[in-house]
């Protein structure tokens, strides 16, 4: 069904009705372009990606990182005042700038060095809509892990709502993470 386009007094509306949405235990809420989306817990497997991929940066990372698997963040809306607020599966940033300490349930993203996506039952979500967001936010690197399609994609260089470069390898290669990580990701235990 189409939809009016939302005004400046939809989008209140909306936001505030987003931000006062209280979800079960465990679940999640986002606000993906103008969608109010509510993700039930992830799986194991899921989990274990992410972990996976903590455990790396923690050990091999040129620059020390924190990490937060909930950290909520306010991204700039295409063309639209509201902002989307996302939760990306892993927030990476340089311990030295200890960005979650004393931060709002929902920040910005200055100084995210890298977001983390491990696909669910909607990848197209993760793939299309979320990296839009991570672009228009100005996140340097968007690591996407696509179980459905049995590979990693990693996306640099945001511009606009978009990222101009990405490096795609099948599950049991190596993928070359730059600076400030600067170590080769190793994925065969996603396989």
């Amino acid at each position: 069904m189409a939809h009016e386009p939302l005004t400046r007094d939809h989008d209140d509306v909306l936001l505030e009705g987003f931000l006062a949405l209280e979800t079960p235990e465990g679940f999640r809420a986002e606000l993906i372009e103008g969608e109010i989306v509510v993700t039930p817990p992830p799986d194991g497997d899921h989990e274990d990606h992410i972990s996976l991929i903590a455990e790396q940066v923690f050990t091999r990372s040129e620059t020390r990182m924190q990490f937060s698997g909930n950290k909520g963040l306010k991204v700039p809306r295409g063309g639209l005042r509201v902002r989307n607020h996302v939760i990306p599966d892993g927030t990476f940033a340089p311990r030295e700038l200890r960005l979650f300490r004393g931060a709002e349930s929902w920040m910005p993203c200055d100084g995210v060095a890298m977001v983390a996506e491990v696909t669910s039952t909607k990848p197209d979500r993760d793939r299309t809509a979320k990296r839009h967001c991570y672009a228009r936010g100005g996140i340097p690197l968007y690591l996407l892990v696509d179980r459905e399609k049995s590979d990693v994609t990693l996306f640099g260089d945001p511009e606009g709502a978009d990222y101009r470069q990405h490096v795609t390898v099948p599950f049991g290669k190596q993928l070359d993470l730059p600076a400030p990580f600067s170590f080769a990701l190793e994925t065969t235990d996603f396989l």
